[in-house]
């Protein structure tokens, strides 16, 4: 009888393991392991626009003709102007005690909406491909960037960047910025990518809510779920924050709020974030993947504290200014 208890409890034993390897190797795969969908974005987006893609001999040109001027160039820690770009970035710290918030604001004005450009993780398109805010940034030339709206967490909504279509998955309120400076809050599930494209639509962005449309805050917006999946963490209560703003076509504010670090800055709710954004004169504002990922980049360096630890969280896509 022993030697057959023994061969059961092994085969109970391995049983439990064989499950539990399956579950884990489960929350691997949704989670950890990268799924390449598109290996390298900058030949798909070359291929899909008909033009070579570049290389580091001309992806980056410089004007060394007599032809036409230099751009005339001002900048600091905190400001960059130039013929076409506008940046002037400023912290901002209230409260006291636990009840601190300090959060960054970004005023931008372009001359072409197209100046407002996405980049991808390690240059790919996919889920669970990640790098941080500031390498995305690095990689791309970028002067200004916030992090995006995490997509290749889902396999939902519709991602449409730099004008190119890359899911047409529609499933939530989504952020449409057009080529000519306007940007639009919309129901992903009345319309399809193919359908944006046609209108004029550059970036597209899931995730939500929309926190402020024609100048006023929607009712209901503590109480929505972006993401009720395993894994992620609720965007409602006081959380580090990152959202997108707009005032006039090409007037753009965004803002990143650091949080979870008591006496430096708690986070905010939703509506206080929206109000921010209201007092700033924006008309549309939108809430993008918040909390440890909530990044702020301006020329080398990342201006807010991630969680108060100066520590970024990867991502998987950037909003930049080149």
């Amino acid at each position: 009888m022993k030697p057959h208890k023994k061969g059961k409890a092994f085969l109970i034993t391995m049983s439990v393991t064989l499950v539990v390897g399956i579950i884990a190797y489960a929350a691997a795969d949704r989670y950890l392991i990268p799924h390449v969908e598109i290996a390298d974005v900058n030949e798909y987006n070359s291929a899909a626009a008909g033009t070579a893609a570049p290389t580091d001999a001309n992806s980056t040109k410089i004007n060394t003709s007599n032809s036409s001027p230099a751009a005339t160039v001002t900048a600091d820690d905190w400001n960059y102007v130039s013929d076409t770009v506008s940046i002037a970035i400023k912290e901002v710290t209230a409260g006291s005690g636990s009840d601190t918030i300090t959060y960054f604001v970004a005023d931008v004005t372009l001359t072409d909406a197209t100046q407002l450009e996405s980049a991808f993780a390690n240059n790919q398109f996919g889920r669970n491909i990640i790098e941080t805010t500031s390498v995305i940034a690095q990689e791309n030339n970028a002067i200004f960037a916030i992090n995006g709206d995490y997509y290749g967490f889902r396999t939902t909504g519709i991602v449409i960047r730099n004008g190119i279509l890359y899911r047409d998955e529609p499933a939530r309120i989504g952020l449409a910025q057009y080529k000519d400076g306007t940007v639009k809050i919309y129901d992903e599930t009345t319309t399809s990518g193919k359908e944006l494209l046609a209108a004029g639509v550059w970036n597209t962005l899931s995730f939500g809510p929309a926190i402020l449309e024609n100048g006023s805050i929607p009712s209901g917006i503590e109480s929505i779920e972006i993401d009720t999946n395993f894994g992620n963490h609720s965007i409602q209560g006081d959380q580090p924050r990152t959202g997108i703003g707009i005032i006039d076509a090409n007037h753009y504010v965004f803002i990143v709020v650091d949080g979870r670090s008591s006496g430096y800055s708690k986070g905010l709710e939703l509506t206080e974030f929206a109000e921010i954004f209201q007092s700033l004169g924006c008309e549309t504002a939108y809430n993008l993947d918040g909390g440890g990922s909530s990044t702020m980049y301006f020329r080398g360096r990342v201006v807010n504290n991630p969680l108060g630890k100066n520590k970024e969280r990867g991502t998987s896509d950037i909003l930049y200014i080149g």
